[in-house]
């Protein structure tokens, strides 16, 4: 196969792990676990279902979808889920899984790309498996980031643009803290 499988896979793996996931870690520093599971209404997610939410759906696409581990995913208890579990437990969750799914991605065969898979009761093939998690991610990565801007009433200064284009600002400041 061409360059392109590997670069599929590394990109998808570097919006999940380098991208979204520190957006995410900064939300939810700057918030309390009651406001972690606030939701406006029933209807409603609060992102402490969101982040269990998105916990599941990365490993039944991912770990267990491609990857063939045992799926336990309890999808409907993702949203059902009331009582306040911390902050920290839930991002330790969060992080495992996206750890698993790292590995689960960098040790996939590129030349299966275009095979199908069973998952979720679709059949899909590993590219569109991928897309679909990377999506997803980025989709509630957004719910998630909206929530804390509404709760933290900052700007999280996501980007530096001091150099003209946008940086990171984990990059940044890993680079001026070592």
């Amino acid at each position: 196969m061409s360059p392109v499988g590997d670069t599929f896979i590394e990109e998808a793996r570097s919006l999940l792990t380098k991208d979204y996931l520190p957006k995410i870690e900064r939300c939810v520093a700057l918030l309390k676990d009651e406001q972690i599971w606030w939701r406006a209404n029933p209807a409603s997610n609060s992102i402490g279902n969101l982040l269990l939410h998105l916990s599941g759906n990365v490993r039944q696409w991912i770990v267990v979808g491609l990857g063939g581990a045992i799926d336990s995913r309890d999808r409907d208890a993702e949203f059902a889920q009331r009582d306040v579990i911390p902050r920290d437990e839930l991002l330790r969750r969060l992080r495992e899984t996206l750890r698993e799914a790292d590995q689960t991605l960098a040790e996939f065969d590129k030349q299966r790309l275009l095979d199908r898979f069973a998952i979720q009761g679709l059949d899909v093939s590993a590219l569109a498996a991928i897309m679909h998690v990377v999506e997803h991610f980025s989709m509630h990565t957004g719910q998630i980031i909206l929530l804390a801007k509404m709760f933290a009433e900052v700007d999280l200064d996501f980007y530096d643009f001091k150099s003209g284009a946008p940086v990171l600002t984990w990059k940044t400041q890993s680079k001026t803290s070592s």
